[in-house]
């Protein structure tokens, strides 16, 4: 058996640190085992011009821990009043990585996105022209669709049409949950990733529901049957480049989260790459695991890998990871992903 597996730095291509002291108590759970992610702008107001994002971005490396090595990679959120032109300025600045798409009332944060998909063609078709890539949250928020169906109806409703009307444009479908979505993605010739979080590779909805509702494990969009996870973690485990690690690691406090009407999100950034490790052993796929955290990413973004390296080690004795992070902003509570863990990052 393998006991230690080094491996090119990660990076996180999916990554939700808040601000003000919920952000100062996670990011460095990110910046430990990270060198790069791609920083959601869900925040309140959200991140919609590239001045906010700049300051956003100062607010992150001022937080950051005292000879940490992290970059935040800023996304803008896309609105219908979203200006072309500032994109393309923040764009080809290095400021902005990417560009967020979130359908109205598609999980937390998301109010002030996008109901009318035509408001922001003028937006994707510059965005195609300089080679901005669009995040999009797939899920349609039609009430009359289940919310286990809701990504293969986005895939067909919206994502679907969107490619085809702007065939230049480079899209990330983020935190993909189903089959559907696997298949999408490798119908694709060009122009199309997919990232997959560590907790959908984990969890199938009877997390959720079997034996009282355990509200750490939802999210959004939410976990579903276990044939969809196994089809995730078929494509994580293929070494196909499309698809990536994106956590969307999204710290809430546990009030927040336990209470009749708790908040979608699942915080994994402590222990993900212990996590990831054991899924993919038991895949017989440690060999793919580079691939997926450290090698498929940076080649769809147009970014080199990063140079450093980093070493897990397998131990006998499981990893003791904390139940919950403390932060100035309330105690979170850390991904279970229920079986133990073995493997952990070399200090």
């Amino acid at each position: 058996m393998t006991q230690s597996l080094t491996i090119r730095r990660p990076d996180d291509w999916h990554l939700h640190l808040r601000d003000g002291a919920m952000l100062a108590g996670v990011l460095p759970e990110s910046a430990r085992d990270f060198a790069r992610a791609i920083v959601m702008p869900n925040l309140v107001p959200p991140v919609v011009t590239g001045a906010e994002a700049a300051a956003y971005r100062d607010r992150i490396l001022a937080a950051l821990p005292e000879g940490a090595r992290f970059a935040p990679l800023m996304t803008l959120y896309l609105t219908e009043r979203t200006d072309p032109e500032d994109v393309a300025r923040a764009h080809a600045a290095g400021l902005v990585t990417a560009v967020k798409l979130y359908p109205a009332g598609a999980t937390t944060n998301s109010a002030s996105g996008v109901t009318d998909f035509d408001k922001v063609r003028g937006v994707l078709d510059r965005m195609a022209e300089i080679g901005c890539p669009l995040c999009v949250h797939g899920e349609v928020v039609d009430p009359e669709i289940d919310i286990f169906d809701r990504e293969a109806v986005f895939i067909d409703r919206v994502l679907d049409p969107i490619r085809r009307a702007v065939p230049g444009l480079k899209v990330v479908m983020e935190h993909i949950t189903t089959a559907d979505g696997v298949d999408y993605v490798r119908s694709a010739e060009a122009g199309l990733g997919a990232t997959i979080t560590t907790h959908h590779l984990i969890i199938t909805r009877n997390h959720i529901l079997v034996g009282g509702i355990k509200p750490h494990y939802y999210c959004l969009p939410v976990a579903k049957r276990a044939r969809h996870r196994d089809a995730l973690v078929a494509a994580a485990t293929s070494g196909d480049a499309r698809f990536f690690l994106g956590t969307d690691s999204a710290p809430h406090a546990d009030p927040a989260k336990e209470c009749a009407c708790g908040c979608a999100g699942v915080f994994s950034a402590t222990n993900t790459l212990s996590c990831l490790a054991e899924v993919f052993e038991r895949a017989g796929a440690l060999d793919r695991l580079e691939a997926f955290t450290s090698l498929n990413g940076p080649a769809f973004y147009g970014l080199p890998p990063n140079d450093d390296r980093i070493t897990l080690i397998r131990g006998a004795a499981p990893v003791a990871y904390p139940a919950r992070i403390e932060t100035g902003a309330g105690p979170v509570t850390l991904f279970d992903p229920g079986f133990d863990l073995h493997w952990r990052v070399a200090r």
